[in-house]
């Protein structure tokens, strides 16, 4: 840049001239921003709470990079458990995450399988669990704040180009950079593949499962005086999926439904009539869905000797729509051909702020204000099973039971139920931090909880922990924490099921009480040890819950829906081991975990009513307990070449055995290579090219196996795959 000023004669000179107080005034824009940093991390405190950190260094030394999709990069962490769809269980919670960007909390949405947030967008990802301190509150299962890069630290970028195996496509690029006091960093990409959703038969590319995403994000910041900023958070992501089919099958009929076509012999049911139609090749179904994902953030932060403090205004637009393709396919497996449209917009205001006025002491306090407004439109293409349409009538001629429900025509019924609703909760805490000697801390505070929607509930919320260094090199945590989650308004059912009576879409069941709020007592106990070059951590903890979240996959569109268990217990434990030495990075992450939920008391309609029945006197398994997880792995870097590996472990979810969720899918291993190589060739510096194998000894492992409380289809595992990767610095 100097030397080309040189050129310019005496503007140039005078430029010069400048540029030591330009770069002074850079310095001191870094310097600010540095310590406004630290001051908006320090409103926020872990304290007592289990943390565990992954950097953007790490993410781009894991096999895949930033490729990968961000819930695999979760994945790595202590007791966290996969699920089809992307999910994520920590410690035995059924999706109980909250998301935070840069400490902001970005509100839920509806989708399911889409991945809106991207691992290239990450200076860094922190999973906190276990007794959260009070500034944390509704989904407590795990906190994923992300901290955006914001490009003040490092100028500069990359675009990249990635591929491979499932006819995957991915361009993407990542930049940031700043100009004086205004800081900015953006990103984009460009996924398509053959496997946008977890295969349901295990086959390596399944039929009908192209997936097409779109993901953009941009920071900017602007660092106001040495005291104060205002930044903002922008992004957006658009989904498209094909639903994925098995092969090779046909409409056995729905269980309890005479119809007017032939008898299944295996299932004894007899197959439905939709316009004359009683078979359909399921690989000829053409279900998809969309989903649309827009957010933003708008923040300031100020901070002073005394004060700091940070307002922020967010929101949220999500959308679903879900089309089945060939009405008749449909009704003849389902019973239900459904179209449907699902929105939801959240806005909401977040104000935290910490003193430090009195010695040893920083008192902590916030509020947090979210609103939503949803909209369902869906349209049902339905068979009657009363003369006459919905309703009660004589029987079909083809019944043998006058008690039984039974087709009695092969017309296709539409039925419309649409309907929105507004919500919000509000919450309010106060804490204090209080060093009690150099080695013990100890943080005590309250929090309140509220909301209205389907329900309005209220709760205040007691919250203690402590942590104690006996040693420079031992640290010892304790907490207990009281948790107050409201079920996620945007996915609470709001149809009305007398509206599918006497239909082929009717619920087993009439009752539907309203799903409530969890409140739960949290303890948890854990120590962290350095030893050398290794530091081990040992984490317990335990939960009792009145009213205990799940959620299952219930109807057509991907989609999940709340319910309760009266009663829940989670207990479990995790054991982490990390090690590094000249450019060597290991680490190892066992959990054992056992949740259970007895009496589900809401959103009956949607089970089974022996299955209602069993569980009403017993407590079985949640469906998404994992009984022991493991995941592992190492990178080393050898001059500008960079080996990885890792793995996961995991004893498989549950499904049904004797009794519902009684037993689990079979174990299952995954292991994945990586190698990357920085070079220059014929003159083009700062290229990376990298080589992946995910799934590396093509396990065929099974995610579900289609049965278990609130579980749809079966999904497979992700078969071995070959990827490739060209990036260049910019």
């Amino acid at each position: 840049m100097f030397r080309s000023l040189l050129l310019l004669g005496a503007a140039g000179t005078a430029l010069l001239t400048a540029a030591p107080a330009l770069a002074q005034s850079t310095e001191s824009v870094t310097v600010s921003a540095q310590k406004l940093a630290a001051a908006r991390n320090g409103i926020q405190t872990q304290t007592g709470a289990s943390t565990y950190t992954i950097t953007a260094k790490d993410i781009q030394n894991q096999p895949g990079g930033d490729n990968a999709a961000l819930n695999s990069v979760v994945l790595q962490m202590p007791g966290v458990a996969q699920d089809s769809f992307g999910q994520l269980h920590i410690r035995g919670e059924h999706n109980g995450l909250q998301y935070r960007l840069n400490g902001i909390i970005l509100p839920e949405g509806i989708s399911v399988f889409g991945q809106t947030l991207d691992p290239r967008l990450a200076e860094s990802v922190r999973l906190i669990t276990g007794a959260l301190p009070a500034e944390y509150g509704l989904r407590t299962a795990g906190i994923v704040d992300i901290q955006t890069k914001s490009g003040v630290f490092e100028d500069g970028g990359a675009i990249s180009m990635y591929g491979g195996s499932h006819s995957t496509l991915s361009p993407s690029f990542a930049y940031g950079g700043s100009s004086g006091h205004f800081n900015y960093f953006v990103s984009g990409d460009y996924t398509t593949n053959t496997l946008g959703i977890e295969s349901p038969d295990g086959s390596n590319d399944p039929r009908h499962d192209r997936t097409q995403q779109y993901h953009g994000f941009a920071y900017l910041q602007d660092i106001v005086d040495n005291n104060s900023s205002v930044s903002a958070v922008l992004g957006t992501s658009n989904a498209i999926f094909q639903i994925p089919n098995r092969v090779g099958l046909q409409p056995a009929g729905l269980d309890g439904i005479v119809g007017l076509g032939p008898q299944d012999p295996s299932s004894g049911n007899f197959v439905l009539n939709a316009n004359g139609a009683t078979g359909f090749a399921s690989e000829n179904l053409d279900e998809r869905q969309r989903e649309i994902t827009h957010y933003g953030i708008l923040s300031y932060l100020h901070s002073t000797e005394k004060l700091d403090y940070q307002v922020s205004f967010f929101g949220r637009y999500s959308s679903l729509f879900f089309t089945p393709g060939n009405n008749a396919g449909d009704i003849l497996y389902n019973g239900n051909a459904q179209t449907a449209y699902k929105r939801d917009i959240a806005y909401g205001l977040q104000a935290e702020g910490a003193l430090h006025v009195l010695a040893g002491h920083t008192i902590r306090f916030g509020t947090l204000y979210q609103a939503d407004d949803t909209l369902s439109r869906t349209s049902s293409r339905v068979l009657a099973t009363a003369p006459g349409g919905v309703g009660v009538g004589n029987p079909n001629p083809l019944c043998t039971d006058p008690d039984q429900t039974c087709q009695t025509s092969a017309l296709p019924l539409t039925i419309a139920d649409n309907g929105s609703k507004h919500g919000y909760n509000y919450g309010l805490y106060a804490q204090d931090e209080w060093d009690i000697t150099d080695n013990f801390t100890i943080n005590y505070g309250l929090r309140y909880d509220a909301f209205s929607a389907f329900d309005a509930e209220n709760q205040l919320s007691p919250r203690a922990n402590a942590v104690w260094k006996p040693t420079d090199s031992l640290t010892i945590h304790a907490g207990y924490a009281r948790y107050f989650s409201p079920p996620p308004f945007e996915l609470v059912a709001s149809s009305s099921i007398g509206l599918f009576n006497n239909t082929t879409a009717a619920a087993t069941g009439a009752t539907n009480d309203t799903p409530r709020a969890e409140r739960a007592d949290y303890f948890d106990l854990g120590a962290e040890q350095k030893l050398g070059d290794f530091t081990i951590g040992l984490d317990s903890f335990y939960k009792m819950s009145k009213n205990l979240i799940d959620e299952g996959q219930f109807g057509a569109p991907i989609i999940l829906t709340p319910f309760n268990y009266a009663q829940g217990r989670q207990y479990g434990g995790e054991l982490t081991i990390n090690y590094s030495h000249d450019g060597f990075t290991a680490y190892t992450n066992a959990s054992y975990e056992r949740a259970v939920g007895r009496n589900i008391n809401s959103s009956q309609f949607q089970f089974d009513p022996g299955d209602l029945a069993y569980i009403a006197g017993n407590y079985i398994p949640l469906d998404h307990q994992q009984l022991f997880s493991l995941s592992a792995g190492a990178n080393y870097t050898w001059d500008k070449t960079h080996l990885s590996a890792d793995m996961i472990y995991g004893t498989g979810l549950r499904r049904d055995g004797a009794t519902p969720n009684g037993d689990s899918v079979p174990a299952y291993v995954t292991v994945n290579f990586g190698i990357s190589h920085d070079f220059d060739v014929a003159g083009v510096k700062n290229l990376t090219a990298r080589f992946d194998i995910l799934n590396a000894l093509d396990e065929i492992y099974t995610i579900r196996d289609g049965t278990g409380v609130g579980v749809g289809a079966p999904q497979f595992g992700a078969r071995r795959g070959f990827f490739v990767g060209l990036s260049k610095a910019i």
